[in-house]
């Protein structure tokens, strides 16, 4: 039996980090966090030990038996690590969706792979980037606990104010937000956060597989954190 939400828990998926924005149903901040995500650093690793073994012996790599099992090996490590980290972020979000009896909500990043765009670096990180396996995990922890998951539009869910106030962009990664100095990853989560509250508010709503379409939520009083309160003057 799925829970009846009091909460909204926008989820922006990282190369090194996932960062976290909940907010009330009357779309009140209560809360903000980043979970660190070093896997894929580790993962990216002994790919790279992989690739330059090949690049030693680019004609006979094959046919070594050495070269073969160690560069298997080496592959085997960074998938391991991908899914063991995977798991462990994947819980601390039901986690944290529990305790504040939250709705988790994630970008649809299906088309993610296709696109090409950030040079040969991103398109050399994207393979290792396990963002559906996240996604994947944190679902079916979540459906055990009675969690739903929805997943929402990606478009500029960085470039857009979410309360409201002037949007600065500093560099790359920190904006001015108002009076405050912030990083577009929280203002990302924020915004997934308040698109997931109008979806689930709204008739066309895409729950997680097997999740039912009830939407009877009444707001109820969850405590504060003191560090939201910051972005809301």
């Amino acid at each position: 039996m799925f829970r009846e939400p009091q909460a909204i828990m926008g989820v922006d998926l990282n190369f090194n980090n996932i960062t976290y924005t909940i907010i009330n149903l009357k779309s009140e901040l209560v809360s903000i966090g980043v979970i660190p995500f070093r896997g894929l650093k580790r993962a990216l690793h002994y790919r790279k030990l992989a690739e330059k073994l090949q690049r030693k012996h680019p004609r006979n790599w094959r046919f070594l038996k050495w070269a073969r099992r160690t560069r298997a090996r080496w592959l085997n490590k960074a998938r391991n690590i991908l899914v063991d980290t995977a798991h462990r972020v994947s819980k601390k979000l039901v986690e944290i969706a529990r305790e504040y009896n939250a709705v988790i909500v994630f970008e649809d990043l299906e088309e993610i792979r296709g696109n090409n765009n950030g040079g040969k670096r991103l398109s050399w990180i994207k393979p290792l980037w396990c963002y559906r396996r996240i996604q994947e995990y944190t679902e079916y922890k979540a459906l055990l606990e009675g969690i739903k998951t929805i997943y929402v539009d990606p478009a500029r869910t960085s470039r857009k104010p979410p309360n409201g106030k002037k949007l600065k962009f500093i560099n790359y990664r920190f904006v001015q937000l108002g009076e405050i100095v912030t990083t577009r990853d929280v203002v990302a989560s924020w915004n997934i956060a308040l698109r997931g509250l109008k979806r689930m508010k709204g008739s066309r709503v895409t729950w997680s597989p097997n999740s039912p379409r009830s939407e009877a939520v009444k707001p109820r009083a969850k405590r504060g954190n003191p560090e939201a309160e910051k972005y809301l003057k």
